[in-house]
């Protein structure tokens, strides 16, 4: 009876190892987790012109077309999520999101915790400032003694702290924008592709204007670490630029320029 028992929990143990260490090919892929659930969540931030709202409180926006177009693709629906950009990593992890598709730069912590597609577009931060202030800030040495406004975990946020400036973190770039238009910080810094539809005549911040920016960069989308989405979305992209797809989307949002040839 002894020997019945000590083979039993043998055979207990050796099943339940198998059952915990079955490798990574037993694993259900990303593909196959958004596909049986139907949906595509996207996280992102309000960003124009990547993902914002249009007057009837619809996500419109490069980014926003471009992810619709990708879940169609995969024969399911999208989602978009707001997100703390901050905690974006986490985002994917506890699978609150499936990508993260925002303008999201291409810097290596966010490719050492992302499975990143190919990069897209072109891109860089830049200074905003005040009109009638820009004309005494001609280099970015000339605003040592500045306030900035950056968005939390952002590149922005990255370029100040690097310069050892002051800044304050907001939740949005949008946020750091009206904290300059409101005077409570001199200055902010945001993407180029976002000035270049949010600041300067004929905008939303028609006082407010881009100066100097602090670096060239590029924009990419991030997947769990390992997902199997980021090579389909490679294989959409060549498509979408090959037959003109990802142009025309990027012509009605004016970031035509900065595409990457896929």
């Amino acid at each position: 009876m002894k020997r019945t028992l000590t083979f039993i929990l043998a055979l207990m143990m050796i099943f339940s190892l198998a059952a915990c260490g079955g490798g990574s090919g037993d694993a259900e892929s990303d593909m196959a987790y958004v596909k049986d659930k139907g949906t595509l969540v996207v996280g992102i931030t309000e960003f124009e012109p990547m993902d914002y709202k249009d007057a009837d409180g619809n996500w419109i926006g490069f980014d926003a077309d471009m992810a619709k177009a990708f879940a169609d693709s995969l024969g399911v629906d999208v989602e978009f999520q707001e997100i703390t950009w901050e905690y974006k990593t986490q985002e994917l992890e506890n699978k609150s999101i499936d990508v993260v598709w925002n303008g999201m730069t291409l810097n290596d912590e966010v490719t050492t915790a992302m499975e990143c597609s190919n990069a897209y577009c072109q891109n860089a931060q830049t200074v905003i400032l005040p009109a009638d202030k820009a004309g005494d800030y001609a280099a970015i040495e000339d605003m040592k003694d500045l306030t900035f406004a950056v968005e939390a975990g952002s590149a922005g946020k990255a370029e100040v702290e690097a310069l050892g400036y002051t800044f304050t973190e907001m939740e949005t770039q949008a946020a750091a924008l009206l904290e300059v238009a409101a005077g409570t910080s001199d200055a902010a810094v945001i993407d180029l592709l976002m000035a270049a539809a949010m600041v300067g005549e004929g905008t939303s911040y028609p006082d407010l204007v881009n100066t100097v920016n602090l670096n060239s960069e590029q924009y990419g989308v991030g997947f769990r670490k390992g997902s199997d989405l980021a090579a389909a979305l490679n294989d959409f992209f060549a498509a979408s630029y090959a037959d003109g797809t990802m142009q025309a989307i990027a012509e009605t949002y004016g970031v035509q320029a900065a595409l990457i040839e896929q």
